[in-house]
């Protein structure tokens, strides 16, 4: 009786005294007030984090399709195949120039949308949708000149739409692949050209090969400082890269 007895004086003192602690103590939580924007045309900081978040992750897709970095690179990479030089220059060389070069390029479209567009937001002049305007105005200028009719052409009748009564009126959407395939083929043009002297070189040391027996011998080893020497007396890289500065219109 005594052993049961104290069984349940201890199986009651630990109950009463947790009995005495309020388990669930109340919480006054802040109330969550979320504006999702104001009058004046500006979106939410918020938005704009992740505005800048999206436009830093699709950075590498944006210059792509958007500047002068297709065509260099893709010369670039005609002009390393044509030389035979395998892995030199490495990738990492000729990516950095065409960045720079691409920079250059930009400069002036970047400098209106700084005028145009960043200095005035900085001074609150205006939005940020009308910031969003001016740098697709912008840019939109740049592909315009860029583009050729023929691939306009082709863009609109892939996605069937109606043909705008001037250049101007291209949707944006459209006017970036068209850009892109007018760069690529400008890009092979420029590249067939910076190719043929060195085909030349092969052709003139293969023959003189086969002329002498020595067909065992591998043209490319023995064309190869030709071609370098060649490059090097002519100023190849300031050559290439005033045309490519020319074929943007710039004054070099």
């Amino acid at each position: 009786m005594l052993r049961s007895l104290s069984t349940i004086i201890t199986l009651l003192v630990p109950s009463l005294a947790w009995a005495q602690i309020d388990p669930s103590p109340a919480i006054n939580l802040p109330e969550l007030n979320l504006q999702l924007g104001g009058g004046d045309g500006n979106f939410v900081d918020a938005l704009k984090v992740m505005g800048v978040l999206t436009v830093l992750s699709l950075a590498p897709a944006i210059v792509i399709s958007v500047t002068s970095f297709t065509r260099i690179i893709i010369v670039f990479s005609f002009l390393r195949t044509a030389l035979g030089t395998q892995g030199s220059p490495p990738n990492q060389v000729l990516v950095s120039l065409a960045l720079f070069l691409t920079a250059a390029v930009m400069t002036p479209t970047v400098s209106q949308i700084w005028e145009k567009g960043v200095e005035p937001y900085q001074a609150k002049q205006i939005n940020d949708t009308q910031l969003m305007g001016v740098t697709i105005t912008e840019v939109r200028r740049f592909l315009l000149i860029h583009t050729r009719q023929k691939e306009l052409i082709t863009v609109f009748s892939m996605a069937n739409y109606d043909r705008p009564a001037s250049r101007n009126d291209v949707p944006i959407h459209l006017l970036i692949p068209a850009f892109m395939l007018s760069e690529l083929k400008l890009a092979f043009q420029i590249g067939f050209l910076v190719a043929l002297p060195f085909l030349v070189v092969d052709l003139v040391v293969a023959t003189l090969l086969m002329s002498m027996g020595m067909m065992m011998l591998p043209p490319v080893m023995v064309s190869l400082p030709f071609k370098v020497l060649i490059f090097l007396l002519a100023d190849g890289w300031n050559l290439i890269v005033s045309n490519l500065g020319r074929s943007f219109g710039m004054d070099v």
